[in-house]
């Protein structure tokens, strides 16, 4: 998974980049502050798990390349985790399954997996840079930015823990229920994915109150277990 590295002018610019994404991060590293990242992946699929990830980067960090994992090859974030998992001084992972989602709405579902992986830390922190929302129910600072995991380092490398991981969750349902092609869309609603919907009828990872919408028929041959 090696990528050429950068030199020069290019180098200069990427370093240049990632200062800039240092904003939110060097205003608040005064003292002892601990500050965390945090993002999710997968509000919107109809299909599979909310995945959210909490990060806090050392304050001399530097892993070139990061950025919203939207913005990002797959190679590149999977690349980006392993680099992200070892230099981090902690991380942490939270999900709520298809089934919390139904039960508590998609909302409450993200909220909770964020607290989990705040708590999976291991380490408190004094800041939460957080991706647009303010998180119930943690009682720390927290800093909502619009776009913040295109505008911080400590973001944007909880987008990607995010991404990465629920991404490969969705490539192991693939090969349990190969018939919806999870490997390929992750669970979004495009074309083939609904017209394996109407073919087939949901199965256990299918969000029931995102399909109602789509009026689908409960097919004979559904599966009802994972």
């Amino acid at each position: 998974m090696a990528v050429k590295p950068l030199t020069g002018e290019k180098l200069e610019r990427e370093l240049a980049r990632l200062e800039a994404m240092r904003e939110y991060e060097n205003k608040y590293k005064a003292g002892t502050c601990i500050c965390c990242g945090i993002d999710e992946a997968g509000r919107g699929p109809l299909a599979g798990p909310v995945v959210a990830a909490a990060v806090v980067l050392p304050e001399d960090c530097r892993i070139l390349y990061l950025n919203d994992s939207k913005k990002l090859s797959e190679k590149k974030r999977e690349m980006l985790f392993q680099e992200i998992t070892e230099k981090a001084k902690a991380w942490g992972i939270g999900m709520a399954s298809p089934g919390r989602i139904d039960e508590i709405n998609i909302l409450q579902a993200t909220y909770e997996a964020m607290r989990q992986a705040v708590d999976k830390l291991g380490v408190r922190p004094d800041i939460l840079l957080n991706d647009a929302v303010v998180i119930p129910g943690l009682h720390m600072e927290q800093v909502p930015i619009v776009k913040g995991d295109a505008k911080s380092v400590s973001i944007a490398a909880a987008s990607i823990l995010a991404k990465v991981t629920r991404d490969r969750m969705m490539i192991q349902y693939d090969s349990l229920y190969p018939e919806y092609g999870f490997g390929k869309h992750k669970g979004y609603g495009t074309a083939a994915h609904i017209e394996a919907l109407r073919e087939y009828g949901p199965c256990p990872i299918h969000r029931r109150t995102f399909l109602k919408n789509f009026h689908l028929e409960e097919k004979r041959g559904t599966k009802t277990s994972e």
